[in-house]
């Protein structure tokens, strides 16, 4: 196959304690340390993986966001991407628009494979990879925890209710990736320096012509309730008796 093409999301990083701002207005990510979506760095890893078997030429990542986002960018290409787009937008979209909007950049680009996560860790919505397919005309497979490449197809492996199941798909496809697929590799100082020299073109939202039509509204945030705090019990009589108390039986 001659291309790949891989969505990074920004989001907050799966290591930070998220906080709710006091106004319920949203997430707040002041000074709060933002990372690639760890379903969209299985998902490059993957394209790299490819390309290095020589199974493909070149992978393309993209984002859509502010200008913030070409930090995720540039460690996507510090990870060997061999270039970037990011389109700007300084509207939250949701999921069918951020579909739209990756079907404008794929109809660019003409990827043989789009590679994206199962879902982003900030909304778990599960739904643009298969509404880009949807859009797009072409085959999809979800949860891929194992990728091979044949001869003008893909055969993908994925995770269901009742175990695995294996499928083969013709291309150009619509992949997205669950935890099992790989590990992502490390990034090396090296590799930043000569990322910074890989071309990322910056495309505004408003060239692609996307009607954002948003369907879902968030009206507020809310954090959950705290967990209360365990007790102890010294037996199994006493532990059926606390159930009880609290009308679990």
């Amino acid at each position: 196959m001659e291309r790949i093409l891989v969505g990074l999301k920004r989001v907050v990083d799966y290591n930070v304690r998220v906080r709710v701002r006091s106004d319920g207005s949203g997430v707040d990510t002041d000074g709060v340390k933002m990372s690639i979506n760890p379903f969209d760095e299985i998902a490059l890893e993957e394209a790299l993986r490819i390309r290095e078997r020589g199974e493909a030429s070149e992978v393309i990542v993209v984002s859509i966001g502010s200008g913030e986002a070409q930090q995720q960018l540039r460690t996507g290409l510090a990870m060997g991407a061999d270039r970037a787009i990011l389109v700007k937008s300084e509207t939250e979209l949701d999921s069918l628009s951020a579909a739209k909007t990756l079907l404008a950049v794929v109809e660019r680009e003409t990827p043989d494979l789009v590679l994206l996560g199962k879902q982003a860790i900030d909304n778990d919505n599960n739904q643009t990879g298969q509404m880009l397919a949807a859009l797009w005309n072409r085959p999809q497979a979800t949860f891929a925890s194992a990728v091979k490449v044949l001869d003008g197809r893909l055969q993908v492996t994925r995770e269901v209710d009742v175990g695995l199941e294996t499928i083969e798909v013709d291309l150009p496809a619509v992949v997205t990736t669950d935890l099992r697929l790989n590990e992502p590799r490390y990034v090396k100082l090296p590799d930043i320096m000569k990322a910074k020299k890989k071309p990322l073109q910056e495309i505004d939202a408003a060239e692609l012509n996307i009607s954002a039509d948003h369907s879902i509204k968030t009206t507020a945030f809310e954090p959950p309730q705290e967990r209360q705090k365990g007790i102890m019990v010294s037996d199994v009589s006493e532990l059926v008796s606390a159930l009880k108390d609290k009308g679990l039986l």
